[in-house]
């Protein structure tokens, strides 16, 4: 009995020293669990991509277990569709969203201004300001008032579910109204006013807020990780488009490129590169705030410049455009929103374009006047190329600085890299034969007369008369 008593008890104590130990290596519970932070950051217009990206921090914060997402934020505004968007997934968000307007400089203007309201949290540091939302309308008059009642009534609705100043909110949209961070915390706006990251989470650890489950959440944000959150290459390219100086650049550069190539065709180098900074300047316009007037505007410039190669003269048109261009760049897009070209560039780009104009267009009046060659309607006959691409009798060769379709007048093939020397043009077509080594360019022909013989002048036809 003795035995099996003692049996007994060292069997109970090697299993309770094996459930402690294996109590020992489990996984800390998540009560147990370092507590961390999502931060990413919301910088410039606020554009469908930055909607996008937000949409994702706020899902990649949930999955991850984040006690928080962390938005830093420095706008001027941007489009009305994706500031509508952000702040419905921030006020219907599973976890706790802190808006923080830094660096110091920063601002959370008009549809940033909406957006901070929404978060959970809106905090700022020392310099930074918050307000002027009131929107933009191309109507105007009795419309643009129906806008800006509509835009008050949904500020109004989002600060009063997060419980801030709703006066100030209504007064940023129908007057403009701004503040900076100590007044913004001073009247309710803001929360709180941090100098820094840490001092932010620091000051942050223990509040606890309401989510849209209706469940509360205690902060615990105090020596909390912090996961960057960075936005994706391809988003970041089409962000950094989404900017008025680089679109109002593009815009006029690739018009300039169009310019060069309608002046010189057949090079097709600046008709590609014009093609591409078009192309890139309408990604940008498509995904900020522009006016109707604006567009019209830009159209007529470029129609202006267009018309200067075909009509040159004092350069007038290419004024025009400039004059156009300056115009539509001012007026391209929402400046209540804060995206606007900087001035800077607003004259110097367009003079710039206008000169470049002026001298194309000119180079260009010039190539069509320029006399052929003797014995020949066009300048291109007589001239010497070489073949690079030969299909039988037929091809292309470089010729005057540019590839021409080309085949062989009597039918002979063609041999690529040999030389050879054009005979007649055909519409795009040249007629061409092979060069002899050492060839020269065909001697001038003189005019025939209507009966085959060479025309010939009075002098010489008095001279025939003489001696017969």
């Amino acid at each position: 009995m003795r035995t099996g008593k003692w049996l007994a008890a060292w069997g109970g104590g090697l299993l309770a020293a094996a459930l402690v130990g294996l109590v020992g290596l489990a996984p800390a519970t998540g009560a147990e669990r370092q507590p961390s932070v999502l931060s990413t950051r919301a910088d410039g217009p606020i554009t469908p991509i930055i909607a996008d990206h937000l949409t994702d921090a706020v899902a990649a914060a949930a999955d991850g277990g984040h006690g928080a997402l962390l938005v830093e934020l420095d706008t001027p505004g941007g489009l009305d569709t994706a500031m509508r968007r952000i702040v419905q997934d921030f006020l219907a968000a599973p976890v706790p969203v802190v808006v923080y307007v830094s660096p110091a400089g920063a601002r959370a203007a008009s549809a940033g201004a909406v957006i901070a309201f929404s978060a959970h949290v809106a905090a700022m540091a020392p310099g930074t300001n918050i307000g002027a939302a009131t929107p933009v309308d191309l109507e105007g008059g009795q419309v643009l008032d129906k806008v800006v009642e509509d835009a008050a009534a949904y500020v109004a609705a989002v600060a009063e579910e997060r419980d801030r100043n709703v006066d100030f909110a209504v007064d940023a949209v129908r007057e403009g109204r701004s503040a900076p961070a100590s007044e913004a915390v001073e009247i309710g706006v803001a929360d709180l006013m941090a100098a820094g990251r840490g001092e932010l989470l620091d000051a942050l650890d223990g509040r606890t807020v309401a989510l849209a489950s209706g469940d509360e959440v205690r902060l615990r944000t105090a020596g909390a990780a912090v996961v960057d959150y960075e936005m994706s290459p391809t988003r970041r390219l089409l962000q950094t488009l989404a900017d008025p100086n680089l679109a109002f650049l593009l815009l006029s550069l690739g018009t300039l490129a169009v310019l060069y190539e309608l002046a010189n065709p057949g090079a097709g180098i600046g008709g590609a590169l014009g093609a591409v900074m078009l192309v890139l300047a309408f990604v940008s316009l498509s995904v900020l705030p522009v006016n109707l007037a604006g567009v019209l505007l830009l159209v007529l410039a470029i129609a202006l410049f267009i018309a200067e190669l075909f009509v040159p003269g004092v350069g007038a048109l290419a004024g025009g455009g400039a004059l156009t261009l300056a115009f539509a760049g001012l007026l391209l897009f929402q400046r209540p929103t804060g995206v606007v070209v900087d001035p800077a560039y607003l004259l110097p780009v367009p003079a710039a374009l206008a000169v470049a104009a002026a001298v194309i267009g000119r180079a260009a009046w010039r190539s069509r006047r320029a006399p052929p060659l003797p014995g020949s309607g066009d300048a291109l006959v007589g001239a010497h190329g070489t073949v690079r691409h030969a299909e039988e009798d037929a091809g292309q060769v470089f010729v005057s600085g540019a590839l021409w379709k080309a085949r062989s007048r009597t039918g002979q093939a063609l041999t690529v890299g040999r030389a050879v020397r054009v005979i007649d043009r055909e519409g795009l077509t040249l007629v061409v034969e092979h060069d002899e080594p050492g060839g020269q360019p065909p001697p001038p022909q003189q005019p025939r007369g209507q009966d085959g013989d060479e025309a010939i002048g009075p002098r010489t036809r008095r001279r025939v008369r003489r001696r017969h």
